[in-house]
C-alpha cells in the first residue's frame, strides 16, 4: 500500500462525520474532492471503506480499522509538531554529551548549572577516555565532546573555552612534598604512575620531558585518572594531572601539588563536534553556553594560584 497523509486526514473527517458534505466544508474542500480522495484509499486497500444504506453512511469493518489508525497518526503528527515547537523554545530536547574522564568533575557542574536554566531537558553523558571520545565522534554518536587538544585529520571542529593546566603531585609524604622548588633534575630521578598510551596528559606529559632532554621514567600504566590519583596518595609514584581533578583530594590533604620547575604545563579544554554536524537547538543552546561561560568558570573551582 501507498496510502498518503491528505488520504487518511480526509478519510478521518469523512469516518468522524459520517457526511461527505460536513466533512468537505471542514476541510476547506469541494464535495467532489472528498469523494476522490476516499474513492483512492479504497482502491489502496482493493476493499469498501464506506457503505451507504438508506440515507445514512456506515463504516465497514476495514473501515473502522483505518480509522483508528488514521486517528493515531494524525495525533501522533500533532504530537510530532508540538514536540518540534517546545525543542526549538528550549522547553524540551535530549543532549547527548561524551567528555573525558580528566574533565567529569567540572563538566557535571556546568551541566547541573545548565539544567537548572533549562530543566526539562534530559541529558545523556558518556565519561570515558581519549581513543573512545574519538570512536564516538566517528560514529556520530553524540552531539559534542569535552576533551584536551582534538587530532588533526578527524574532520573535526573544535574550539579552546577554558585552561586545563597539567600539575605534578605527589603522597603529602613525599621528601619532595615540602620543598619550595623542585627541579627538572630531582624530578627525572622519580617514577611516575600514567593514563594509558593515546592518553592526552601522558602525551603532554612526555612531550615535556622531552622538550626538556628529560628522561621520562614511567612505573605503572592505569586506565583511569581515578586510578592514578590514588597510586599517588598510596606512594607508589608521582603523577601529573588536570587540576581540575584535584578539588577533593586537596582539600582532603592526602595529595600535594609539588613546585616544580617549569610547571604547571598549560593546554586547554575543548569542545569539540564533528565537521559538518547538525547541531540539535539544544546542543547549539549548550555549546554557546560553554563558551560564554568559560570567563566565570576558573572562578568557580577551588584551585590553587600558582
Amino acid at each position: 500500500m501507498n496510502l498518503t497523509f491528505r488520504q487518511l486526514k480526509v478519510f478521518e473527517a469523512v469516518a468522524r462525520h459520517l457526511n461527505y458534505t460536513n466533512a468537505a466544508k471542514e476541510l476547506h474542500l469541494s464535495q467532489p474532492a472528498v469523494s476522490m480522495q476516499v474513492k483512492q484509499l479504497e482502491e489502496q486497500v482493493s476493499t469498501p471503506l464506506i457503505e451507504k444504506l438508506g440515507k445514512k453512511l456506515y463504516l465497514t469493518e476495514v473501515g473502522l480499522e483505518i480509522q483508528d489508525y488514521a486517528c493515531n497518526t494524525l495525533q501522533q503528527l500533532v504530537d510530532l509538531e508540538e514536540t518540534i515547537a517546545q525543542m526549538k523554545s528550549m522547553k524540551r530536547g535530549h543532549l547527548k554529551m561524551a567528555v573525558a574522564s580528566t574533565a567529569n568533575h567540572f563538566v557535571i557542574r556546568l551541566l547541573a548549572s545548565f539544567a537548572k536554566v533549562y530543566p526539562r531537558i534530559s541529558i545523556s553523558l558518556d565519561v570515558t577516555n581519549r581513543s573512545s571520545l574519538l570512536e564516538l565522534l566517528e560514529k556520530n554518536e553524540c552531539d559534542l565532546v569535552i576533551m584536551g587538544s582534538p587530532p588533526e585529520g578527524h574532520n573535526l571542529q573544535s574550539a579552546p573555552f577554558l585552561e586545563n593546566p597539567l600539575v605534578v603531585v605527589s603522597n603529602p609524604h613525599h621528601y619532595l612534598a615540602d620543598k619550595k622548588h623542585v627541579s627538572l633534575q630531582e624530578l627525572e630521578k622519580e617514577d611516575f604512575v600514567v593514563r594509558e598510551q593515546g592518553s592526552g596528559t601522558r602525551s603532554a606529559a612526555k612531550r615535556f620531558f622531552t622538550e626538556h632532554n628529560l628522561k621520562f621514567k614511567t612505573k605503572m600504566n592505569m586506565s583511569n585518572n581515578r586510578a592514578i590519583k590514588h597510586a599517588a596518595e598510596e606512594g607508589l609514584g608521582l603523577a601529573i594531572v588536570s587540576v581540575h581533578t584535584l578539588e577533593i583530594e586537596l582539600k582532603a590533604k592526602t595529595l600535594k601539588i609539588l613546585n616544580v620547575e617549569g610547571f604547571p604545563i598549560f593546554r586547554n579544554w575543548y569542545v569539540v563536534q564533528r565537521e559538518g554536524k547538525r547541531l540539535s537547538p539544544i546542543a547549539k543552546v549548550f555549546n554557546e553556553y560553554i563558551l560564554q561561560e568559560s570567563d566565570n568558570m576558573m572562578q568557580n573551582f577551588d584551585i590553587p594560584h600558582f
